[in-house]
């Protein structure tokens, strides 16, 4: 049987992190994450998934992102029962996270959060795309494909 769940989305709080009475670190935080489609009145809609990260990837995460940020997280669907305070059975369903990763870039010197925007890439300009920079990454040694052999690829 299979139950393994990945999803992409931005954290809608900073995550914060707590211990069990026996120390063991976790946190709790929602993901907004936006359907692939519209409503039937034509708006986008999004869901709010709840996921919990425990031990070393509850660190991670509290330590690495803030509200705003994107996230992708990988795990399993998660049930539970319960009951409330006043007495009614209750059931919930949430995300245990195995692996959190991030769905953007920062800039040097950003603060993340809700001011935070991701570099834009465009097309590309004398053989370099515009944001690659702001990654330290060097591109200068490659070059574009020629047309030889009728603009085909060698693979």
């Amino acid at each position: 049987m299979l139950n393994k769940i990945v999803i992409m989305g931005r954290l809608t709080r900073d995550p914060e992190l707590r211990r069990t009475q026996n120390g063991t670190a976790v946190t709790s935080f929602s993901l907004a994450v936006d359907r692939d489609f519209k409503s039937q009145s034509g708006e986008k809609e999004t869901d709010f998934i709840d996921v919990v990260a425990w031990r070393t990837t509850a660190e991670f995460v509290t330590k690495y992102f803030t509200k705003g940020r994107m996230a992708v997280v990988e795990g399993r669907l998660q049930i539970r029962d319960w009951t409330d305070k006043d007495g009614g059975k209750r059931r919930s369903a949430e995300v245990v996270a195995d692996n959190v990763y991030f769905g953007d870039s920062k800039r040097d010197g950003s603060s993340g959060g809700g001011d935070y925007s991701p570099p834009a890439y465009g097309s590309p300009a004398g053989g370099r795309r515009s944001g690659y920079s702001d990654l330290g990454r060097d591109d200068s040694d490659f070059s574009e494909l020629g047309d030889e052999k009728g603009g085909d690829l060698p693979f």
